[in-house]
């Protein structure tokens, strides 16, 4: 297994910046080099590992029992099934990421209850047929039962339009009553320190495109908002004993929707 890592990893710089060891002196120069543009790029991370866990409980505590977690990322405790099987021990859970280092460490991904079930696809994205049809999803995930789609800081890495293809695909595939979760990075809320974050990215080799709430909005045509609809990430249904909740600068959109019944 090539991990490339003399290649900065998009993975493995949320890693570094979450505080984790999974990462290597490639990722940490680009992570310094991200921090230099973003002072507060360890609280952003921080914050948008918070919002995944909110969005996932309120999910869970909705009735949604079946979960899809694109761009997974490298695992830091507590991942998505720990959280929802807090609320849910029988849920099943599939994570979907690209980087080999997050596949050599799958294992930590799959221990979950003796309810549930969890399940890894070594997928990308921007391949969603290929993530629909690979068994470890077609496994664990019932199509005729709603699913929560996680796409936590994911899509401002493919730039480009094709990517509203790709989730449309994605949600098409999944059940009336579903959810979209998803965060997105913009240079509306703090355009010096994105503007900065996407060269350090793009020198680094990795594609980034951050999105305007309007270009945000679009990938949630058809679903109906859960309050308090499109927001800046700190602003989704925050918690007070999260210190990030009191931050006005972390750049990324965030928001939560339900795919509605069939008419």
């Amino acid at each position: 297994m090539d991990l490339q890592t003399d290649k900065p990893h998009s993975a493995r710089i949320y890693d570094y910046l979450l505080g984790g060891k999974d990462n290597y002196p490639a990722d940490q120069d680009a992570a310094a080099k991200v921090e230099q543009a973003v002072p507060n790029a360890r609280k952003v991370a921080r914050a948008n590992r918070d919002f995944m866990h909110r969005a996932a409980r309120f999910a869970a505590e909705s009735g949604i029992g079946q979960f899809l977690d694109i761009g997974t990322g490298i695992p830091t405790a507590p991942n998505l099934h720990q959280v929802v099987q807090e609320v849910n021990p029988a849920a099943h859970i599939v994570y979907v990421d690209n980087d080999p280092l997050v596949l050599a460490h799958a294992r930590a991904l799959m221990t979950g209850t003796p309810e549930g079930r969890t399940g890894y696809i070594n997928a990308d994205l921007t391949a969603p047929d290929t993530i629909l049809s690979a068994p470890a999803l077609t496994d664990t995930l019932d199509p005729e039962v709603p699913t929560a789609l996680s796409l936590i800081a994911i899509a401002h890495f493919v730039p480009g339009d094709t990517i509203y293809a790709a989730v449309a695909t994605l949600l098409d595939a999944l059940a009336p009553g579903s959810y979209l979760a998803m965060t997105h990075l913009t240079a509306e809320i703090d355009p010096e320190g994105v503007a900065g974050t996407v060269a350090t990215y793009t020198q680094s080799g990795i594609g980034m495109q951050p999105r305007s709430r309007n270009e945000f909005e679009q990938f949630f045509t058809g679903l109906d908002l859960v309050e308090p609809g499109i927001v800046p990430l700190h602003h989704w249904r925050p918690r007070m004993d999260q210190p990030a909740a009191y931050d006005h600068t972390l750049p990324l959109y965030a928001a939560v929707a339900r795919k509605p019944a069939r008419a």
